[in-house]
């Protein structure tokens, strides 16, 4: 038996079913604001410019759909609207789990400190559970 050649990479993504769910949200934008239409020119402008933001954010759903990669030489973020950039084990200071209870509901952020940036994932970024995400990040580190 041959030993594999590429080390074992996990990646995080974006649940398909969001950018599908955002392009819709947009399709029903844009429905709703012509069926209401009254003739004012700012509300049905004011539509389109909400529905192509949400379609743009969908975009980015499509075009960079992993957020998080992580492997024996460190991981992998995703930067700006679909850029990525690689940080090596040595510049990760932290990775952490925020909670925060609010009107009783719970969020929980992934933050990955890198020194002089920090990157924030949450759990539709990830899909899946900032915590499960955490312990694998720290199990991939190499000691």
């Amino acid at each position: 038996m041959r030993p594999d050649p590429s080390p074992t990479v996990r990646q995080w993504r974006v649940p398909a079913t969001l950018p599908a769910l955002k392009l819709a949200g947009a399709v029903a934008l844009l429905a709703l604001a012509l069926l209401l239409d009254e003739g004012d020119p700012v509300q049905l402008g004011l539509a389109v410019v909400a529905a192509a933001a949400l379609a743009a954010w969908a975009a980015r759903d499509l075009v960079a759909p992993v957020r998080l990669a992580v492997g024996p030489e460190g991981v992998t973020v995703v930067q700006g609207f679909a850029g990525r950039r690689r940080l090596s084990w040595s510049t990760v200071e932290r990775v952490t789990v925020d909670r925060r209870a609010r009107l009783g509901l719970t969020s929980e952020v992934l933050e990955i400190d890198a020194g002089e940036s920090l990157h924030l994932f949450g759990r539709l970024d990830l899909g899946a559970e900032p915590a499960d995400v955490a312990e694998a990040l720290h199990e991939a580190r190499p000691r």
